[in-house]
């Protein structure tokens, strides 16, 4: 593109200036590195509220953003962080008593909100949370903008509008919209992707050893998942950068590079060792999903994922743009783009693309385990590599028309070969052929444009003699020619009279910007609409929640007894109005938690990591859950309203949160069931246990009168109706879903039992499905544990103590299950890992101590501290030596 005074003297000290030395980048490549930056960010952040406001999506429109995990997991957990952050939670960076009644915080921290963006939170009101997890989300995807475009100026000099635009096209790629904006946590290895890009080439040149391991740091520590896969894609771009940058022309600088690049990965991966390790030992105590046996989309499908407006969770999203992905298939043809250049990112694309699709380097993107959900969450790095060869392709000016017409030859035959794809929306086309048209028009432009460029400018496509590109369109290789050349180049540009043709280039970017714009916010639209129609959603946070968290905050007892705020709409809670629930959903859910939860009849989504709480006497009283919120919904749950309630809160008597058992071994009735399970833990009797008549579609028992009917069936989906009652809806979904146990009625006073089961598809009951709960035995046995159990109990963030009744001998049991981390101790003895009763946290009692006291460290901490003061040691050797030779 024709060059005005400034930028060819941006362009001649960016050749000759850039890698010149050590030393921080002064002069014109960092001011059009921080335009390139800056307009990429803004245009970003424009768009992505463009595409929102389009679809009526929340804070522009009245629709709910909140799909899937959005609003069932990081909705939650940004509003806890929130009230953490502020003092307002009873537990501490270790543990979260609001969550699974005792969750292992730390390592939802490191999984969810350890991004320094998430900060954010702290600065908007309570109920204002929706808002406060859109502006982290708007602020990592403008921030990825922003590291691609200073990336791709990095690599190579070029107009810095063509960088920012591609930027933009990087942040706002249909990864980010179908996935990342949904789980902002992934958002953090979109932006990771450039900057460990950027660290790559630091060690390639040499240059600052000590920030790049902090780069990397940074990245592994806001979210090591996506940064791992970040980390491979950055591997891939320095391994093409090693091969056809001049500077490592040899095999020793190759080498050298190399090393320097491992040694910044390894020193940044210690120095987030603490948090890591916490989280990836969490995963190995974590509930299982069932085994995921990949299967590779249709590649019909994953050639429509490279058009606008297609959404799917089973192929990979891969739009950057018709105009960007036109630019990325004209790099093979581009003459001016030096030939090992083409054939080395060439050969990264296509060998990326196909390791999508095959197993074995599935499992390498994915850290050895393949994903429930979304397969193909390393996508952002493909996206990455296309905008790059992009870059590589334009930079340099407009490609020829030999190359336009090569490379919009393989556009149409990908959108032909893609047309019969179930992806393919009713706007892809009509989007696609928009941007082409802009596109080309924008291209005739700068064409136009450049056959009026003078000689020796810089920027237009330069043959040498021989009438091939030379070896110098690499962000690093420089022309064979010397300063002095290309300083007398600058001044006859600089000479050079001012033309009206100096507006072509402005307007063929202005088109470029408006094809990239115009598809991103169509594709933004339409994928939340998509969204929305087909997958599960929760409401948006209103009166509801804020009336639970009214009378939660109100009715409050901790650490004397718990209080659950019931059911509230959108899931986890506690995390969202206060409270010590069961309520809890996260990807390091305790196989502890769940299972013990499941056993004694809790519901469970996610494949066991999302129990739900459950309001059933007998286990409000095994975890002293002494006040229970009930709501009563005003009106049905809409997606475009904030749902209101009448909230009600119930207190009754329960046991301590420390109870005295009489034996390690529990007592009660033998069985299976739920029922049993509850008894034995309980240490009493309380249900009658019928054995229950099967005819067809009923079920017959007999049970005392004026007990409660209750009726636990896992795997059943359906309804189940006590005879003269209301129906009640039980949705169990093996392997996905189990149901929770529920209460039908009151037996009446013939003490006979009728239940009508309307099942959906087989009805699968287990072996007692039916037990009959009666009150007086129920409130003789919390006499009882109320009595023998602790006369005072302190809780501090992470730890328990508990003062019992002189000469308690047997067990003392903390309603909290025993996950792994927790330690104890009878009296003054030294802390030792904790038993389990039942699943549940147990210290033996041997009459002598009156006191108990437990304390909870997240596995895998002090092995990360060490290993990061290692990294930490390590880091610090590096700049000492590096400043010793720069002395030198």
């Amino acid at each position: 593109m024709p060059p005005v005074a400034e930028t060819v003297l941006d362009e001649v000290e960016a050749e000759g200036g850039e890698d010149a030395g050590p030393g921080p980048r002064t002069g014109a490549p960092a001011r059009r590195g921080a335009r390139a930056a800056g307009a990429a960010a803004l245009l970003t952040a424009v768009l992505f509220c463009l595409a929102t406001a389009l679809s009526r999506s929340h804070p522009f429109g009245p629709v709910t953003r909140n799909v899937v995990d959005l609003g069932q997991q990081y909705l939650p957990y940004h509003a806890y962080w929130r009230s953490f952050l502020r003092g307002e939670t009873h537990g501490d960076a270790f543990l979260n008593w609001n969550s699974g009644f005792g969750a292992n915080f730390l390592g939802d921290v490191g999984t969810y909100l350890s991004s320094p963006v998430d900060l954010l939170v702290v600065f908007f009101p309570a109920d204002r949370i929706e808002l406060a997890l859109y502006v982290v989300t708007a602020v990592k995807i403008t921030a990825a903008g922003a590291a691609m475009a200073a990336l791709l100026l990095r690599l190579r000099p070029g107009p810095w509008p063509v960088a920012a635009a591609l930027g933009t096209a990087y942040a706002l790629s249909g990864w980010t919209f179908n996935f990342g904006s949904t789980v902002p946590m992934w958002l953090d290895g979109l932006a990771a992707f450039p900057l460990l890009c950027l660290v790559g080439e630091w060690a390639r040149t040499g240059r600052r050893p000590v920030l790049g391991p902090l780069v990397v740091a940074l990245a592994w520590i806001a979210n090591f998942y996506t940064a791992y896969m970040a980390t491979l894609g950055a591997a891939v771009v320095l391994a093409v950068r090693l091969l056809t940058a001049e500077e490592t022309a040899t095999v020793r600088r190759r080498l050298a590079g190399a090393l320097r690049a491992a040694r910044s990965v390894l020193v940044g991966v210690g120095l987030a060792g603490p948090l890591v390790a916490v989280v990836f030992l969490g995963t190995k105590t974590a509930d299982p999903t069932p085994e995921v046996t990949f299967a590779p989309a249709a590649w019909t499908d994953v050639l429509a994922r490279f058009l606008p407006a297609t959404a799917s969770t089973a192929s990979p999203a891969l739009f950057i743009g018709t105009p960007a992905l036109l630019l990325a298939l004209t790099l093979p043809f581009n003459r001016a783009v030096a030939p090992r250049v083409r054939a080395a990112l060439t050969a990264a694309v296509v060998l990326v693309t196909l390791s999508l699709q095959w197993e074995p380097t599935h499992l390498l993107w994915h850290a050895g385990a393949s994903p429930n959900g979304v397969p193909y969450r390393q996508a952002f790095v493909l996206c990455g590599l296309l905008l790059i060869a992009a870059w590589f392709s334009v930079a340099g000016g407009v490609p020829r028309p030999a190359a336009l017409l090569a490379g919009g030859a393989l556009l149409g035959g990908l959108a032909w070969a893609a047309r019969g794809s179930v992806d393919i929306d009713r706007w892809t086309f009509p989007a696609s052929g928009a941007a082409v048209l802009l596109a080309l028009i924008a291209a005739l432009l700068a064409l136009a444009a450049a056959r009026r460029e003078p000689s020796g400018a810089v920027g237009g496509n330069h043959r040498d003699s021989t009438g091939t590109a030379p070896e110098a369109p690499t962000g690093d290789n420089r022309e064979n020619s010397t300063a002095t050349a290309r300083q007398d180049s600058a001044r006859t540009a600089l000479k050079a009279p001012a033309r009206p043709a100096r507006l072509l280039p402005l307007l063929a970017v202005l088109l470029l910007v408006a094809a990239q714009a115009g598809e991103a916010a169509v594709t933004g639209k339409r994928i939340e609409e998509q969204q929305r129609a087909e997958v599960a959603w929760s409401p948006r946070t209103g009166p509801w929640h804020e009336a639970a968290a009214r009378e939660v905050a109100r009715a409050d007892a901790w650490p004397r007894h718990r209080t659950d705020p019931g059911e509230v709409p959108g899931g986890n809670d506690v995390l969202l109005v206060g409270g010590q629930g069961a309520d809890y959903y996260s990807s390091l859910t305790s196989e502890t938690t769940s299972r013990t939860l499941v056993s004694l009849g809790f519901g469970a989504y996610a494949k066991g990591r999302h129990p739900v709480t459950l309001d059933n006497p007998v286990t409000d009283a095994l975890f002293s859950v002494g006040t229970r919120m009930r709501s009563e919904p005003a009106e049905p749950v809409r997606q475009d309203a904030p749902p209101r309630a009448t909230v009600t809160a119930t207190t009754t008597p329960v046991p301590p949160l420390v109870t005295v058992r009489p034996s390690a071994r529990p007592a009660g009735p033998s069985g299976d069931s739920a029922f049993a399970r509850q008894e034995r833990l309980l240490g009493a009797s309380v249900y009658e246990l019928p054995a229950p008549r099967r005819t067809g579609r009923a079920l017959a028992a007999h049970c005392p009168a004026g007990s409660e009917v209750w009726f636990w069936a896992p795997e059943y989906r359906g309804t189940a109706t006590l005879a003269g009652q209301r129906p009640v809806r039980f949705d169990g979904k093996p392997p996905a879903v189990s149901a929770a146990m529920g209460a039908l009625g009151t037996v009446p006073a013939s003490g006979e039992v009728r239940i009508a089961l309307a099942p959906e598809g087989r009805a699968r009951l287990p072996r007692e499905p039916v037990g009959c709960l009666v009150r007086a035995r129920l409130d003789t046995a919390v006499d009882r544990l109320t009595a023998t159990g602790a006369t005072r109990v302190r809780t501090t963030g992470h730890t328990v103590t508990a003062a019992l009744p002189p000469g308690s001998t047997g067990v003392a049991v903390l309603a909290v299950p025993r996950i792994s981390g927790w330690s104890c101790a009878a009296g003054d003895a030294d802390l030792r890992p904790a038993r389990a009763y039942e699943g549940l946290v147990a210290v033996p009692l041997d009459g002598r101590a009156d006191t108990v006291h437990c304390s909870f460290r997240p596995p895998g901490l002090r092995l990360g501290g060490a290993v990061g003061a290692a990294a930490l040691l390590a880091l610090a050797a590096t700049g000492v030596l590096h400043r010793r030779r720069s002395r030198g």
